[in-house]
């Protein structure tokens, strides 16, 4: 994709909560909105925080669900790669939408989520993608009128702007309802202190395993990022770039080893 616009005529909808989310189906909706021509391939099982993995060692099994609609026992690197090399080779989409995730995808978190991984792997095939997630309460209670509000206007100006090849766009609603949305924002990703509680625990047979729990200690740096974004009760957009590399360490390195 150039930096021109350009309009959706075949679209592939996946997700990491899995084939039976309500945020997948909302989603869906949403691509029938933008285009006649929309597939559905979703994960068999929730893949939250599976990252950009790919199954190798194990086999994909898929079960069609009905018309271009599909669940694949795999992440959602598979869903993607798999539609777009096999299930869709004929015809590959001219957009990918990810979502729309139960619980914001912003900081340091985009590197474990699963929506992310999903725009990522349409990014690295050529195809034009956005991952969209909506913002949930202390109770994982999330607002999905907000979403379905939002997202097709927030979609069509995106695609209307235009992006970059290597770029994918990350966008998250906030925690509330429709008419108290403050607007849109166009932010940079955040940043926060990581960490995780680890619980140690006994299975019937009294043997130790451990459980990776709530995130605890994340204080979130100053700056007007995706997190304040979305503290303002604004929707967050944020293009994310596929090169990994620094130019500043680069140029700082190559004076080093020359």
């Amino acid at each position: 994709m150039t930096d021109t616009g350009f309009s959706p005529t075949r679209i592939l909808v996946v997700n990491d909560d899995g084939i039976n989310a309500p945020g997948l189906k909302v989603l869906e909706r949403i691509a029938k909105s933008l285009a006649d021509d929309v597939w559905v391939v979703a994960p068999e099982t929730e893949q939250s925080g599976a990252g950009h993995s790919l199954t190798l060692t194990q086999p994909l099994r898929l079960r069609k669900l009905s018309r271009k609609r599909y669940a694949l026992t795999g992440s959602p690197t598979d869903c993607v790669l798999f539609s777009v090399c096999e299930l869709m080779k004929d015809s590959p989409p001219d957009l990918v939408l990810s979502g729309v995730n139960r619980g914001a995808n912003v900081g340091d978190d985009v590197t474990y989520s699963g929506t992310i991984a999903g725009a990522m792997e349409a990014t690295i095939l050529e195809i034009p993608a956005i991952a969209l997630s909506q913002q949930t309460n202390s109770e994982k209670i999330a607002y999905w009128p907000t979403v379905e509000a939002f997202a097709p206007g927030v979609i069509r100006q995106l695609v209307e702007a235009g992006w970059s090849s290597e770029v994918l766009m990350n966008v998250n609603f906030p925690d509330c309802k429709p008419e108290d949305v403050a607007g849109v924002r166009v932010v940079a990703q955040g940043r926060r202190k990581a960490g995780y509680e680890i619980r140690e625990l006994q299975d019937p047979r009294k043997l130790t395993y451990y459980w990776i729990g709530q995130a605890v200690n994340r204080k979130i740096r100053a700056g007007n990022t995706d997190y304040q974004a979305l503290d303002r009760q604004e929707i967050s957009i944020t293009p994310l770039h596929m090169n990994l590399t620094h130019q500043g360490a680069l140029r700082n390195l190559k004076k080093y080893f020359p």
